[in-house]
C-alpha cells in the first residue's frame, strides 16, 4: 500500500531517523507507534521510524525531522511517497543475545550494519547495549565485531609508517596523559594520529579537553596531512565515519553510564585499525571505583586485547597503572588542559602525571626501535628539555588554536567553592566515581570550566578546616548542586590512627 503525503518539515535532531504520522493516516496504513515506513521523495528513499501524533500534522501530511531531511533532501511541502516496511532482521539476533545465545558473524554484521544504517530505534539499540553488556561476547564474537565495525566505515592510509598510537580504557578521573604522550612521541620523530572520545560515563574524553585548546574536529584528509607533516594530531574520532556505529553505540551507553566489555574492546581497536595504527599501547588503569577495580580483570583486557590485536593486524602493548585515585590534581576539560600545559612548560606539577606520561611514551618509543628499558629516559628527556612543549604548539597552530597560549592563559569556571576537612587524620582513600559525579553535577564536561581540584591526595597527613579540594563551575545553580553532592557523597575518606572505638559511647 503506498501512500502520497505533503512534507512538514520539523527542525527536531534526533538520533533515529524519524517521521511523524496522523493517528487517521496510520490506521488507513495499519501502522503504529514505533513501525517502518520507506519513505521516498525525488532524490531517493529512506526508511524511518514511524511517531504518531494527532494534532502536530494533520492528515495528509507528515512530519519529516532533520535526519530524513538530509537522507533524502525534502522540501517542505513536497509530496512524498510512504511505503509500510518490515523490521530489520538484527532484532531478532539482538533478541538472542539478551537470551544468553552466541551471535553469528552474520548476526553480528547484520546488527553493526542495520546500527549504522540508523535502523534501529533508540529503545532497539539500548536493547543490544544491554544485552551485551549482562550476556558478554567471547573473543570469537569480539573479533567479528571489531572486523565489522571497521568494514561499515572509512579508514585512513597513511603513505609514511609504521603508525603508533595509545589510549586508556579509562575510569580514573584526571588523566590527560594524551596531551603529554602526543607531543613526545612526536617530537621523537614517530607518526602517532591520536583518536580520542568525548565523555561516556567520565568527567571529560581527551577530545572534550584538547577542544579547550583547538580544534579536535578534523576530517580524514585533516588528520592525514597534519600527521604526516608534523608527526601528531588529537582529534574527535566521532567526526568523521571510522566505524560509525561506534559513535552511535557510545550514544546509547551515555545515559546508562555502562561499557560492556566487548564493546569496550571492539570500540578501541575498531578505531584505531581504522585510524592506520600499527603499534598501539594500552593503558589499563587498576583501583577501586574504576571500569578494572583488581588486577585479575586488568589482566584479563590485557590478553584480550593483545589477542585480538593480533587477530586484526596491531601489535599491542599493554600497561596495568595505578588507578586508585585521579591523575594529577586536576579533573574537568578546562583545568587539565590547563594542568597538561603547566606540564609541558615545566611548571611543576604533580609527580603522578608526569611519571605515568613518560612511562606509557616510553613504552611506545621502544616499540619504535629503542632497546627494552630505554623509552622512559628518552620521553624525560623530550618533555624535560621542551621539545614536547615546541611540538604541542606545533600541533595547537595546525589544529586551529593559538600556539602561544600558556597555561596561565586557559579560563576555568568563574564560581568556585572550598571543601575542608572536618577531623584531623591522613587521607584513607578518595573515590573516583564521586569526583567524577560531582564534576558533572558542576557542568562537567559540556561547561569546559567545571571541574575539581584536589589539594591533598591519597595518604597525605590533613588537619580539621584544612582545604581538601575545591569545585569549579561556570554557573552558580551547577556549583550549588556540585556542593550538595560533594557533601552527600564525601569522595574522601579521612582516617586516623584509631579506626573505631567500642562501645561507641563514653562513661562518666
Amino acid at each position: 500500500m503506498i501512500e502520497r503525503l505533503r512534507a512538514r518539515t520539523i527542525d527536531i535532531e534526533a538520533g533515529d531517523c524519524k517521521v511523524i504520522l496522523n493517528k487517521k493516516d496510520a490506521e488507513k496504513m495499519g501502522l503504529r507507534s514505533q513501525g517502518r515506513v520507506k519513505v521516498g521523495s525525488s532524490h531517493g528513499h529512506t526508511v524511518a521510524i514511524v511517531e504518531l501524533s494527532e494534532t502536530l500534522v494533520k492528515e495528509g501530511e507528515i512530519g519529516v525531522l532533520h535526519r530524513v531531511v538530509t537522507n533524502i533532501k525534502v522540501r517542505e511541502g513536497e509530496e512524498l511517497t510512504i511505503v509500510p516496511s518490515g523490521r530489520p532482521k538484527s532484532i531478532d539476533h539482538i533478541r538472542e543475545k539478551l537470551e544468553g545465545k552466541e551471535l553469528s558473524e552474520h548476526a553480528i554484521n547484520e546488527i553493526i550494519r542495520d546500527i549504522t544504517d540508523r535502523r534501529l530505534s533508540d529503545i532497539e539499540l539500548s536493547a543490544y547495549v544491554c544485552g551485551v553488556y549482562a550476556r558478554g561476547m567471547n573473543l570469537r564474537e569480539t573479533k567479528d565485531l571489531t572486523l565489522a565495525m571497521i568494514k561499515t566505515g572509512e579508514t585512513i592510509e597513511f603513505d609514511k609508517h609504521p603508525v603508533f598510537d595509545h589510549h586508556s580504557i579509562g575510569g580514573v578521573p584526571g588523566n590527560k596523559i594524551t596531551l603529554l604522550v602526543v607531543p613526545i612521541v612526536a617530537a621523537a620523530g614517530l607518526l602517532i594520529p591520536k583518536s580520542s572520545s568525548r565523555a561516556i560515563s567520565s568527567a571529560g574524553g581527551t577530545a572534550d579537553i584538547f577542544e579547550v585548546l583547538a580544534d579536535v574536529t578534523l576530517s580524514l584528509s585533516q588528520i592525514k596531512s597534519i600527521t604526516e607533516e608534523i608527526g601528531g594530531v588529537i582529534s574527535w574520532g566521532g567526526a568523521v565515519n571510522l566505524a560509525p556505529s561506534d559513535d552511535l553505540i557510545i550514544r546509547a551507553e551515555y545515559p546508562l553510564r555502562i561499557d560492556p566489555y566487548a564493546q569496550v574492546l571492539a570500540s578501541v581497536l575498531s578505531k584505531k585499525k581504522a585510524f592506520g595504527a600499527e603499534y598501539l599501547v594500552m593503558d589499563i588503569p587498576v583501583g577501586p571505583n574504576t571500569k578494572v577495580e583488581d588486577m585479575e580483570q586488568g589482566r584479563k583486557y590485557a590478553r584480550d586485547f593483545v589477542t585480538l590485536g593480533e587477530e586484526i593486524g596491531i601489535n599491542v602493548r599493554c600497561a596495568l597503572s595505578y588507578g586508585g585515585q585521579p591523575v594529577g590534581e586536576g579533573v574537568g576539560p578546562a583545568i587539565e588542559a590547563r594542568e597538561a600545559l603547566a606540564a609541558l612548560e615545566g611548571k611543576e606539577v604533580p609527580n603522578s602525571l608526569i611519571e605515568k606520561s613518560v612511562e606509557l611514551a616510553g613504552m611506545i618509543l621502544e616499540q619504535g626501535g629503542l632497546p627494552e628499558g630505554r623509552g622512559k629516559e628518552k620521553a624525560r628527556k623530550i618533555l624535560s628539555g621542551g621539545a614536547a612543549l615546541n611540538k604541542m604548539k606545533e600541533i595547537i597552530q595546525y589544529q586551529g588554536g593559538d600556539p602561544e597560549v600558556t597555561s596561565d592563559d586557559v579560563p576555568i569556571g568563574k564560581y568556585s567553592q572550598d571543601i575542608l576537612c572536618n577531623r584531623d587524620g591522613y587521607v584513607g582513600a578518595i573515590n573516583n566515581r564521586c569526583v567524577i559525579e560531582i564534576v558533572r553535577a558542576a557542568g562537567g564536561p559540556h561547561d569546559k570550566g567545571a571541574g575539581f581540584i584536589l589539594k591533598k591526595k591519597r595518604g597525605d597527613k590533613v588537619d580539621k578546616d584544612e582545604l581538601l579540594y575545591t569545585i569549579y563551575s561556570e554557573n552558580k545553580s551547577n556549583l550549588k548542586e556540585a556542593v550538595k553532592l560533594a557533601n552527600h557523597l564525601k569522595p574522601f575518606f579521612i582516617e586516623g590512627m584509631i579506626l573505631e572505638k567500642h562501645p561507641s559511647y563514653r562513661m562518666v
